[in-house]
């Protein structure tokens, strides 16, 4: 019987980690998360070499975990959450503030403007409070929902959205001078 991973769930290419087909099911699975979990690592620790360590440490902890046969049900909070806690204890070694760079961003090339305004948000994100940048970090880059954020950062829903929202709003407070400067000097555009 042929095995194509393409055509499996997560959850599937999971259970399939312990089998012959473990090699084909976890290139699968790196191919699907592996940007996403490496992006994470690089916002939350801010240093694209530590990110790439936590990354690779991630996976190899999937790995570990297929082998135990931990039975997992949510397979995006399960990785996520496995990546949190490997970057968690990386900054508890490191003990630096987390600077957040314009490549953790995901902005490449733009325009002077834009590359301000990335600078902006990067430090505005930097500003907020741990849990709360967690939070928004894993819904608006990664695009987790509440529930899977719940999942990951251990804490039930209501928490996630007052998180979330809190940062939010005071990212709006944060930038809203710089936005208001915008808006005078190119009164044209809508932002």
């Amino acid at each position: 019987m042929n095995f194509v991973p393409q055509h499996h769930t997560d959850i599937e290419l999971y259970k399939a980690l312990e089998t012959v087909h473990r090699e084909q099911a976890f290139a699968e699975l790196h191919r699907r998360y592996g940007t996403r979990i490496y992006l994470y690592c690089r916002r939350i620790l801010g240093d694209g070499v530590l990110a790439d360590d936590m990354f690779q440490e991630t996976f190899m902890s999937v790995l570990k975990s297929a082998e135990k046969l931990t039975i997992v049900e949510n397979f995006p909070a399960y990785i996520h959450k496995i990546a949190r806690n490997h970057c968690l204890r990386a900054k508890e070694r490191r003990q630096q503030p987390v600077e957040f760079d314009e490549e953790s961003m995901g902005m490449f090339d733009k325009s002077l403007e834009q590359k301000e305004l990335s600078q902006m948000i990067s430090m505005a994100i930097e500003l907020l409070p741990e849990h709360h940048r967690e939070a928004f970090v894993l819904q608006m880059y990664d695009d987790l929902s509440y529930e899977e954020i719940g999942e990951v950062l251990e804490v039930p829903v209501t928490t996630v959205r007052n998180w979330v929202v809190r940062a939010k709003k005071k990212l709006r407070t944060i930038l809203s001078p710089y936005m208001d400067k915008v808006r005078d000097t190119n009164p044209d555009k809508s932002y």
